[in-house]
């Protein structure tokens, strides 16, 4: 599904300083949606083939080599046993992740495997401008860009300064993004990392959604997966808000990605839900919606062995990367 990029718009200090926002709402809103939307047996199993297509397989560890880079990939190219796929009546269908996501310097690995296994239609997405915490020069962040885009990246998830949101510096951080954004040009996707959990006020996590969504961004994105405070639902509401109030006013269209602390099929449906509940069902694929995990799959596809057999699978029956999947598929 095809979605026309968010180009930016100029700064709007009006918006920005009308901004208020209803805490003992927002945390009732969340608090309903857990215990009102429950997504029933019957269209369980169809909702997390849904999930498994808008995950971002995710490896940024210090100790990534060329190996688990490749067995990432492999599993993005086929994320679920076939033998489930025949159960689910979808043999037929090519189910794959969204993207896989790296680090910089793993980009090359990641397209080398990717092309070797016939693959290269799936996104490689990577990490920059200092991830995680955002403490590196304009310039430094810029080559980073650039060398990810060179090696073969189509996505870049760069992290927003945390202080220009703390100290309310909404001119720079709508020039830092800027900046990210021309650098991407038209070869990369430009999702923000605004790390919630590390910005003090639910009303500076919507400015700063807007403010990344005037400078061009095309997903906006909760964390880096690195805080202490990963994604919460007050988080993903307020973001989600400003995602429906940016498209009201301009009319373009910019995704959602939740990151942080995801693990289990339940959680990345309800994630899922609200995003369908607050902007659509358009919302509800990748080129718009997007969650970030290294661990999820291995829930998603015990939910699936479960509601298929009635028993579950064990985490260790699950493959990490199977190339005999990749080879059939």
């Amino acid at each position: 599904m095809a979605v026309e990029r968010n180009p930016g718009i100029p700064m709007d200090y009006g918006w920005i300083e009308s901004v208020q926002v209803n805490r003992p709402a927002v945390e009732l809103r969340c608090q309903t949606h857990l215990t009102r939307r429950s997504i029933k047996k019957k269209w369980q199993l169809g909702w997390l083939v849904r999930v498994i297509s808008c995950i971002d397989l995710t490896t940024l560890s210090g100790d990534d080599t060329w190996g688990n880079v490749g067995r990432l990939c492999f599993k993005a190219n086929a994320p679920i046993e076939y033998t489930l796929l025949e159960g689910l009546a979808l043999g037929d269908r090519k189910v794959t992740c969204a993207a896989v996501c790296v680090y910089s310097n793993r980009v090359a690995d990641a397209k080398k495997t990717l092309d070797s296994i016939h693959a290269s239609h799936i996104p490689i997405a990577s990490v920059a401008a200092g991830f995680p915490a955002g403490q590196a020069s304009m310039s430094t962040c810029i080559e980073e860009i650039r060398i990810a885009i060179e090696e073969g990246a189509t996505e870049i998830d760069i992290v927003i300064s945390r202080d220009l949101v703390i100290d309310h510096r909404w001119d720079e951080l709508y020039d830092q993004v800027r900046a990210y954004r021309d650098a991407c040009g038209d070869r990369a996707k430009l999702k923000s990392i605004l790390a919630v959990g590390e910005i003090p006020t639910l009303r500076d996590v919507y400015k700063a959604s807007l403010v990344a969504m005037f400078a061009g961004s095309d997903i906006i994105k909760t964390g880096t997966g690195k805080e202490a405070l990963g994604s919460n639902l007050p988080h993903t509401l307020v973001m989600l808000r400003a995602i429906r109030d940016y498209h009201e006013r301009t009319g373009f269209k910019v995704g959602f990605k939740a990151a942080g602390g995801i693990r289990s099929a339940k959680d990345a449906m309800m994630y899922m839900s609200l995003a369908y509940e607050e902007l659509g069902e358009e919302w509800t694929h990748p080129s718009l919606f997007r969650i970030g995990a290294s661990t999820l799959l291995t829930d998603i596809e015990r939910q699936i062995t479960h509601g298929l057999s009635g028993s579950y699978a064990g985490a260790h029956y699950i493959p990490v990367g199977s190339t005999a999947a990749n080879e059939g598929y």
